[in-house]
């Protein structure tokens, strides 16, 4: 067995819009795929089609391109959908990384945008330079560039 990339990680969203402004505004993402409720108007058995009989024209799922054929996919929440928990306190999620050329250059992007800095770039454990953001849902995300000795190029066992 050979796998050949990460495809794509999926979350949950309170708000599409602002979800949608800090993807493609403020980190310049484009969207690939955009599907709204109605394409489910015919398919009663999915869980999306009692929203494409009240709310046809609403996002229900998106594709937010990081790098060819690898995606952040997004849902709006459900109704009765139980809010984001704080970073680190269950177990599942922790956070994705995004890689970089240049950690300095995309700080300063980020910051000029808007995008708070929650940890500022820094070489890790792993000989990587690492920087953390998080989006509007509260998802926290590392922003990384390799550095020659970087453990993930050169191998650390």
């Amino acid at each position: 067995m050979k796998f050949n990339s990460i495809m794509h990680v999926s979350f949950y969203t309170e708000d599409m819009e602002r979800t949608r402004d800090f993807y493609e505004n403020k980190l310049g993402l484009k969207p690939k795929m955009i599907v709204r409720y109605k394409e489910y108007l015919s398919r009663p058995e999915s869980p999306f089609y009692q929203r494409a009989l009240s709310q046809p024209e609403d996002i229900c799922i998106i594709y937010i391109e990081i790098a060819p054929g690898q995606f952040v996919e997004f849902f709006p929440k459900a109704d009765d959908q139980k809010p984001h928990e704080s970073w680190n306190e269950r177990l599942g999620y922790s956070h994705f990384a995004l890689l970089v050329d240049d950690i300095h250059q995309t700080r300063e992007e980020l910051v000029n945008a808007g995008v708070e800095i929650l940890i500022e770039p820094n070489i890790g454990n792993s000989h990587t330079w690492q920087m953390w953001i998080a989006d509007p849902d509260g998802n926290r995300f590392e922003i990384m560039q390799y550095t020659k000795e970087s453990f993930q190029l050169v191998g650390h066992i």
